[in-house]
């Protein structure tokens, strides 16, 4: 267990685009995690819906509501310098949603690297990683046939910037991994396979208690790179 237990409990899905980090999200929320209810926070979705709404209130101004735009045009990753903006989300969706302190957080989407995991753990108590690990050809059978339920209506799910979103999930997004079990936080690995749904994510994880000792020294296996001409 993480030290800080002072600050909100959170869980981390962690895993290359289409593996299910989404649908696990909203089954975390519908039916909460270990007995504790759980509050799904997706980054990317509440970036779309700011820009969508297009209207600055207390947490997000006018040239933020532009700068997303570009950031979701590009799938640029939000750097160490705007992590402020970062924060101001996240707290914007916990004022929001009522987070109480016995809730778990379930973040997907954020932190995305290193710098932006030292900057929250200031907010909030990051006590488990999930890390769902998918081959590189089994997130495109995933995409193709949207086993999750999610993928309708994306236009960003082609084979170029698939491989594009893998590539920065394997460079920059992945050393979570062992920034977290440095810090004694649980990695909780599910092997993911091409017709897995969110359901039986969660029969995964309800088959092992919430951890109360740190990790064993066992490392979860690494994503790789897609194969060149994949």
């Amino acid at each position: 267990m993480a030290s800080g237990s002072h600050k909100q409990p959170a869980v981390l899905l962690l895993g290359p685009t289409g593996s299910g980090k989404t649908p696990l999200g909203n089954l975390l929320e519908a039916r909460g995690l270990w007995g504790r209810r759980c509050v799904h926070f997706d980054f990317g979705e509440n970036l779309r819906r700011i820009v969508a709404v297009g209207r600055p209130d207390g947490y997000v101004a006018r040239r933020d509501i532009e700068f997303l735009k570009d950031v979701l045009g590009s799938g640029a990753l939000l750097e160490d310098e705007h992590f402020p903006l970062a924060e101001r989300i996240l707290r914007r969706f916990l004022v929001q949603r009522q987070v109480d302190a016995a809730a778990f957080v379930v973040l997907n989407g954020l932190p995305r690297h290193v710098g932006q995991a030292s900057a929250l753990g200031a907010i909030l108590d990051v006590q488990t990683a999930i890390y769902l690990h998918c081959s590189p050809e089994t997130v495109l059978a995933r995409i193709r046939t949207n086993v999750g339920g999610d993928r309708a209506g994306r236009a960003d799910d082609d084979l170029a910037a698939v491989q594009r979103k893998l590539a920065t999930f394997c460079e920059r997004t992945q050393p979570l991994l062992d920034h977290y079990r440095r810090r004694n936080v649980r990695i909780e690995t599910i092997e993911v396979t091409a017709d897995m749904t969110a359901e039986q994510m969660w029969d995964v994880l309800e088959r092992h208690p919430e951890p109360r000792t740190p990790n064993p020294p066992d490392r979860p296996r690494p994503f790789t790179q897609p194969p060149a001409g994949w």
